[in-house]
């Protein structure tokens, strides 16, 4: 039995009339007749009683019908699950953030995949630091990433989709809450909290430099690779973190912001595999640029 034997019979019992289903399925009343004559001597059971004017269902064939229109249904299904992997429109995207983007890109981006993506599930990895995503980018464990560029790892291709000034979280009732603006200078004496030594961190190295550009080095009472983390300390008056302004969209109680000047602009980019053939990835990014969220115009993916 093929699978064209039961699209046969489904429209013949659709139609009740082998002239109307020979018709809809663009062949000639003969061979349709001769299929349908084969698929009863397989099953060993007559599916339909003919006579000169009606074509009627058997009790057999009322209830093969039913089973034949949901294996086809399933069928259909199947084929149309099949594309959508294909052409990137359904299955996992994995993804990885760093600690602000886990906040502030992470729901427009979300928002994004549902809307032109509604198929595909995101499997999400927040408060990242930039090379454990690079590492994770490169060993094939996420898809795509949103980390702080320059990029170390050479197999990544990197596309900047925004730009950040510097705040500083500070505790609730500090001296420095009273002016909406505080300079890297004035923060001299605090005790800062920041992303481990080692880490690699942009953004730790921008504060580092903006602090030297202020003649001094910051004194580090506290150190989290997670921004949550920081935060909370900031919050139990443990010291101050200068962060990304996208941090703003963590409300803390306890926790006030104010805008930095003399620190440089930190940059936020989508980073994936240079080599990756994944259709999926490719229809993501495809959907980015098609957002206008890329910064730049230029393009060196696999997509038109």
């Amino acid at each position: 039995m093929e699978l064209r034997h039961l699209r046969y019979f489904v429209v013949v019992a659709e139609t009740c009339h082998f002239g109307q289903a020979a018709e809809r399925l663009q062949m000639a009343q003969p061979p349709l007749s001769q299929q349908i004559r084969q698929l009863e001597a397989e099953l060993g059971a007559e599916l339909l009683t003919r006579t000169t004017r009606s074509v009627k269902l058997t009790p057999a064939g009322e209830a093969f019908l039913e089973d034949a229109q949901r294996i086809l249904r399933s069928v259909d299904e199947a084929a149309r699950r099949a594309r959508q992997f294909a052409e990137g429109r359904a299955g996992t995207l994995r993804i990885g953030l760093t600690g602000t983007a886990s906040y502030t890109q992470l729901p427009a981006l979300a928002r994004m995949v549902k809307e032109h993506l509604p198929d595909v599930v995101l499997d999400i990895h927040t408060e990242m630091l930039t090379p454990a995503i690079e590492l994770a980018l490169a060993a094939g464990e996420l898809d795509v990433g949103v980390l702080r560029p320059p990029a170390s790892e050479p197999s990544l291709t990197v596309r900047a989709i925004a730009r950040e000034n510097f705040v500083v979280a500070l505790p609730a009732g500090h001296r420095l809450t009273a002016s909406d603006t505080v300079t890297v200078g004035e923060l001299r004496a605090e005790d800062f909290i920041m992303y481990p030594a080692g880490s690699r961190s942009v953004v730790n190295d921008a504060v580092m430099r903006a602090c030297r550009a202020a003649d001094y080095h910051p004194r580090v009472a506290h150190e989290s690779a997670k921004t949550s983390t920081q935060l909370s300390l900031v919050a139990a008056g443990l010291g101050i973190a200068v962060l990304p302004e996208s941090v703003r969209g963590i409300a803390l109680t306890g926790v006030q912001y104010r805008t930095v000047s003399g620190a440089e602009e930190v940059e936020l980019a989508v980073a994936w595999r240079r080599t990756s053939e994944s259709p999926l990835v490719d229809a993501f990014l495809a959907s980015l640029e098609d957002n206008r969220v890329f910064l730049d115009s230029s393009y060196s993916g696999g997509f038109p």
